[in-house]
């Protein structure tokens, strides 16, 4: 027997309105109270990684600085992939599985100067065959030393955020359990790095990197290296977001 569900009220339209407005209240404080979360990730003190790790890629052996794919900015996402894991051979983790099939356009974030990689400790060819099923494009690393032990990964899933200057490199951050459900989005990632969307409205440290907001997004096949923001988009954009403070004001 189906149980009887105890819904909200049915009201007129101006009610409904009156309502929204006073959730949006909320919602809007909850925003600037997480713009105002990451600003803070942003001074979150930095721990250099002393440990050579070795993983396995596509092509080899790969150093964790290789991970990073001659970016800044690296997030590593341990997915559960290999014996022992319930799905084995044919799948992946259901949850890993789930959080990978909601990884957006890599090229937005690439963009950003950062890169997203996964990391199991399934052999290279078990990784290449289950992305080529489940149609899923990220880097995926193999996984041979006790890099997930180090980091907290070893017996659950989690996003480890790293930055490099030169050769050393650096642990930023660290989610796991149900921030991982956020993910997916270039926004929710960008988020938690040390340098952050890198739009000029965001409170980071000077001498971060910003650039004006708005402006750099692209196509995804259309991003070219050093390439100065289309004046056409810059226009359009502008007049947007006018439009949306004047709405605001």
């Amino acid at each position: 027997m189906t149980q009887q569900m105890h819904t909200p009220p049915v009201v007129s339209p101006e009610a409904w309105e009156g309502a929204y407005d006073e959730m949006l209240v909320k919602e809007k404080a909850l925003t600037r109270a997480r713009d105002a979360l990451a600003a803070e990730r942003r001074r979150m003190p930095w721990m250099l990684v002393e440990k050579d790790y070795v993983f396995e890629g596509p092509n080899g052996k790969a150093s964790l600085l290789d991970l990073f794919e001659g970016r800044r900015q690296l997030i590593i996402y341990r997915a559960f992939f290999e014996p022992g894991v319930y799905g084995w051979p044919e799948h992946a983790c259901r949850g890993c599985s789930l959080g990978a099939d909601q990884v957006g356009n890599l090229a937005h974030l690439n963009a950003r100067d950062t890169t997203l990689a996964y990391a199991s400790r399934a052999p290279q060819a078990d990784i290449q065959r289950l992305k080529q099923r489940m149609d899923w494009k990220m880097p995926w690393y193999t996984i041979t030393d006790s890099w997930d032990k180090d980091f907290g990964v070893d017996e659950w899933h989690g996003h480890n955020v790293f930055i490099h200057d030169g050769d050393r490199i650096f642990r930023t951050y660290f989610v796991n359990n149900r921030g991982d459900e956020a993910f997916g989005t270039v926004w929710s990632y960008l988020d938690v790095t040390p340098l952050g969307r890198q739009e000029v409205w965001e409170d980071s440290p000077k001498g971060y990197p910003q650039t004006q907001t708005y402006k750099w997004w692209n196509w995804h096949d259309n991003y070219e290296e050093g390439a100065a923001p289309d004046q056409r988009w810059v226009e359009v954009s502008d007049a947007g977001e006018a439009a949306f403070r004047n709405k605001d004001a």
